[in-house]
């Protein structure tokens, strides 16, 4: 639940002021039809009530955006190389191996939605951190077998 909600939500249950015509009714909870009726149609603005992992809770589009961004890293090189090779030779599947870099536009184009902007940072957060660990670790590798095998 955002802030919005929360206030919207506050300011639908708070008790009615003195001067008000209402004040002896309750207020109907939101997932009730105020009419009774089985039947509404979807035109209604009321909207069912979502399970928690939907809303825009901000740590969880932060860590799925993270984590997505270090699956993508992690696993779509690899899928993108398999699938090449099972369709191409070896040396067309080489030359078409750098396409893969086009993973980088799916963060950008989210960043630039505002609705999955926090998301698509994230998730590119997610990319560039992955990739500077598998650089960084590999590089310590090499020097440290360089230097022991002298």
């Amino acid at each position: 639940m955002n802030t919005d909600e929360g206030l919207r939500d506050r300011d639908e249950r708070a008790p009615a002021e003195p001067g008000d015509a209402d004040t002896e009714a309750e207020p109907t909870p939101p997932d009730e039809d105020p009419e009774g009726s089985e039947g509404s149609d979807a035109s209604d603005d009321s909207r069912p009530e979502v399970s928690w992992w939907h809303r825009d809770h901000p740590t969880f589009s932060a860590l799925t955006g993270f984590f997505t961004g270090l699956v993508v890293v992690l696993v779509v090189p690899g899928g993108f190389a398999a699938v090449l090779r099972t369709m191409f030779s070896y040396d067309t599947a080489e030359d078409l191996f750098p396409f893969v870099l086009v993973m980088f536009a799916v963060p950008i184009v989210l960043i630039a939605v505002p609705r999955t902007r926090r998301f698509g940072r994230y998730m590119l957060l997610g990319m560039l951190a992955t990739a500077a660990v598998v650089i960084g670790v590999a590089a310590l590798v090499v020097w440290i077998l360089i230097m022991t095998d002298g």
